[in-house]
This record gives structure tokens, sequence and C-alpha cells, in this order.
């Protein structure tokens, strides 16, 4: 089966600034891979540069077969940023609307996706009104709009109650068992269970991949916060 995502020599610059150092990285179709590193670590850039919003310094990087950021890919990826992706002065079923009709999807997938993710109850409410986790789950359904076979969700779960969240992880795994990859990032290292694979990431630089119990066993660590501490003071400096 094709890699959803291949990378090779990956690095970014912003100035002089180095925030990717020669990222070499394959992604598995069909399965969930969490992105692990605390804030600063290099996980949005990574994000942006797969879904075409950085361009590389150097390097390349492919996506379902295609150059990342290529019109092809318009309705393939489904992309959540950390911020809110909508508009304010519209209700969330306004705000559906309108980016279905970007993508050409049937009003039914709307209403399909309010009631997935607990937003039928907000349908009529204001943007501005929301609340942030409210806000967050308007973005994910934004993304998931056209069923794309590539998600990228760049901490999907911040500032989610826990009930909501342990739903939108069984969602998750429903969408990874119907075929779709799933890049999702987070600062929470118990969130890991959760995923097929595991990417550590710190200072720009891929410090591990793997399997949990892989990580634990590789560093002879009981969790993985101790796995990616001691992955983090072996590195080189």
């Amino acid at each position: 089966m094709q890699p959803a995502v291949e990378i090779k020599k990956l690095s970014v610059k912003k100035g002089n600034a180095v925030i990717l150092h020669d990222i070499n990285l394959t992604i598995p179709s069909g399965s969930i891979v969490g992105v692990l590193g605390p804030s600063g670590a290099g996980k949005t850039t990574l994000f942006r540069t797969i879904v075409g919003r950085q361009k590389p310094t150097h390097g390349h990087v492919t996506v379902l077969g295609k150059r990342a950021g290529s019109h092809a890919l318009r309705k393939q990826v489904g992309y959540m940023t950390q911020l809110p992706s909508m508009y304010s002065d519209l209700t969330v079923y306004e705000n559906l609307r309108y980016f279905a009709s970007l993508v050409g999807v049937p009003k039914a997938r709307i209403h399909e996706l309010l009631e997935q993710l607990s937003l039928t109850p907000q349908a009529h409410q204001v943007g501005a009104t929301l609340s942030g986790g409210q806000k967050s789950r308007l973005s994910l359904a934004i993304a998931l709009l056209s069923s794309p076979p590539l998600l990228v969700l760049d901490e999907p779960t911040v500032g989610i109650d826990p009930i909501l969240r342990h739903e939108l992880w069984r969602h998750f795994k429903q969408l990874a068992a119907t075929g779709t990859t799933l890049l999702i990032s987070s600062h929470v290292m118990d969130e890991a269970s959760h995923c097929d694979h595991l990417l550590l990431i710190h200072d720009g630089e891929i410090l591990a991949t793997g399997t949990e119990a892989q990580l634990r066993t590789h560093t002879h660590t009981a969790t993985l916060e101790d796995a990616f501490i001691k992955l983090i003071e072996g590195a080189p400096a």
C-alpha cells in the first residue's frame, strides 16, 4: 500500500532559525500517528509543510503520491489548525455550509457531522459565542467535511472535556479502521495509548519513532514521559 506521507531530508528555516532539520519520515496509510513533543518542538511547522502551507527550505514531501500542496490534494487532505478555523460572525451551520460549498459535499454531510461532534444544539449559534471546546469541534467538523483520506490535526483535543475527548478518539479510531490516515499532534503524553505509531519530536528533530511499548522498551523506562525525557537527555547538544 502506498504510504500516506513520505518525507526525505526535509529542512525548514525561518530567517536564521532552523525549525526542522533533516527530517526523514514515512507515514503508513490507515493508521493513527501521534506526533508528540513540547511547545516549540516543530510539530506545527511539520504539519504545515505536509499540507502545503509551509515551503521546505530543503528536501521533498510527498502526500498520497503527490507533491505536498498540489491542487489535486485540496479535497484529499483535511487540516485542523491549533487556532479555530471558522468565521466568528457566522453560525455553526453557516460555517459548515460555506466550507461544504468549497469542497462540493452535500448538505446531508453537514447534519451528519453536527450529530457526530455533538454540535447540533449549537447549529444556529454564532461562532463568536461558542466556547473553546465548541470552536475546536467546529474546526474539526470543517476538516472532516470532504471525508479526506488524510487528516492532519494539530492538537485537536485541547480545551475539550474528558467525555468528549474519549468520544473523539473513538471517532478517530473508526476513521482509521475505514482506511483514513490521521496525523495528530499533542503535548499530552497519555494520549499516546490511542495511537498506532508515535513520533517524538524535539528542537526540530525526530528523536524516535515506534509504538509506545517499543519506545519504552528501547529506553528501559516505565512511562512514555520518562522515555521522552531520556531521549532528550541523550540527544546531541
